[in-house]
């Protein structure tokens, strides 16, 4: 186990270290979640309209409600490109010190010059397709390309600057003109020459070159465990997992939901398996490593009079938020981090929900994820949510007993040390 611990802090922990610094991961992780308040309003409006009830649906369509919320929906969940090709070249300026918001607004342009309109009688517009997952992935390029080259501009002085006597926001204004104005043009030019040539939009383009291999790695079963392995790995070593692996799978997971909400919306078979949904609500259950079922483990221990003083400081600080997947309190409480202890468990609980959760929904026992819950949704509740059926909620239990069945002697271990340790700690006359 020494080496093992070695091997990780010595070769995996530099790696972790410079892959959750990197500044495109960060702005990628965080222009996204600027859209995830939108995912879950709208995900609020679906479970309205579609809310499991038999005649629900017809009665909402009867009273002329179910349109509107529809367009909730479509008017939130189908912005999230939109919002995404901002707030990515929003984050990226920013981490090179750098004023955010013409960066976003320059990008948030350029997004919709790639973007083909169409035209009618009323006028020409953009897709809504487009705006929502569908245009995720040239987001995320758009957002990387055109945030980068802003910093340069701004920071080699390449901008109008106006006297100290000018408002602020006057004189930031001004300095996107230069940058804003070179990154525009530019698109429009490859916009142009596509269009040209009738060759595939960016859009469609970004599809095949990001969802191409993302896919291949995240739409199949052994490369989510793969993934998920890897998520517990960056997690054991220190480095938040999520904010690593998400930051590439995320958008791929994201699109595939708002696909099978697409789906579901147009009356239609849902095609997808892995999405944020099934990878929150039914992988990391309790968070990363899937620490539900140890925290309920380490509750359990509490109640018992022989149980360690540590693990009954420890249960009421780490249960109540792994209810709500929060684990930071397990992961450097108990500690995950760096136990060797607790390592096999770690890593291998979400694997198993992964592979679980995957021949329940791919063999029809559990509807697919169609909507999104708040990632602090307690399980049950969110399975139900996510799926529309109660099943979804079983399978939840399903496999919070499993992960408790897999924490359980190995925290059976970890409380036998904390004995030892208190034992070792006694004075003479009360040993």
């Amino acid at each position: 186990m020494n080496k093992v611990n070695n091997f990780l802090e010595s070769k995996l922990l530099p790696i972790a270290a410079k892959l959750g610094a990197n500044k495109f991961l960060v702005a990628i992780r965080d222009g996204i979640t600027l859209a995830m308040p939108l995912i879950i309003i709208g995900s609020l409006f679906m479970v309205i309209a579609s809310f499991p009830i038999p005649g629900w649906e017809t009665w909402l369509g009867d009273v002329g409600v179910a349109g509107y919320l529809w367009k909730g929906t479509d008017s939130s969940f189908g912005l999230i490109g939109l919002v995404a090709s901002f707030g990515i070249a929003y984050s990226l300026t920013k981490q090179y010190e750098v004023d955010g918001i013409g960066s976003g607004l320059v990008s948030l342009a350029a997004f919709i010059t790639v973007t083909p309109f169409l035209a009618s009688d009323a006028g020409a517009g953009m897709p809504t397709a487009y705006m929502g997952a569908k245009g995720l992935f040239i987001a995320i390029i758009l957002g990387l390309v055109n945030g980068y080259v802003y910093q340069w501009f701004i920071n080699h002085n390449i901008q109008i600057k106006l006297p100290d006597t000018v408002p602020p926001a006057v004189a930031k204004s001004f300095s996107a003109i230069i940058p804003g104005a070179v990154i525009i043009t530019f698109w429009l030019i490859v916009y142009g020459v596509l269009d040209t040539l009738v060759l595939p939009n960016l859009h469609d383009i970004a599809q095949v070159v990001l969802g191409g291999p993302l896919g291949l790695l995240g739409n199949n079963v052994f490369g989510t465990v793969l993934v998920v392995g890897l998520n517990s790995l960056f997690w054991f070593v220190g480095i938040h997992g999520g904010n690593v692996v998400n930051s590439v799978m995320q958008p791929l997971w994201i699109a595939n939901l708002d696909e099978n909400r697409a789906a579901y919306q147009a009356g239609e078979a849902l095609e997808h398996i892995f999405t944020v949904s099934f990878m929150d609500n039914m992988v990391y259950l309790g968070g990363g490593g899937a620490t539900l079922g140890l925290v309920l483990v380490l509750g359990y221990l509490a109640r018992k009079k022989k149980t360690s003083q540590q693990t009954k400081v420890l249960a009421p600080i780490t249960v109540v938020p792994g209810i709500f997947n929060i684990n930071e309190p397990t992961m450097f409480g108990v500690p995950i981090v760096l136990n060797v202890m607790l390592f096999v468990p770690f890593v291998i609980a979400p694997m198993i929900n992964v592979v679980v959760a995957y021949l329940a929904m791919s063999s029809g026992l559990v509807p697919l994820t169609r909507t999104a819950a708040s990632w602090t949704m307690p399980p049950i509740i969110s399975g139900f949510l996510v799926t529309g059926s109660i099943s979804g909620s079983i399978l939840q239990i399903v496999l919070i007993v499993l992960d408790v069945l897999l924490y359980l002697p190995f925290i059976l271990a970890v409380e036998k040390r904390f004995k030892a340790q208190e034992l070792e700690k006694l004075p003479l006359e009360e040993v």
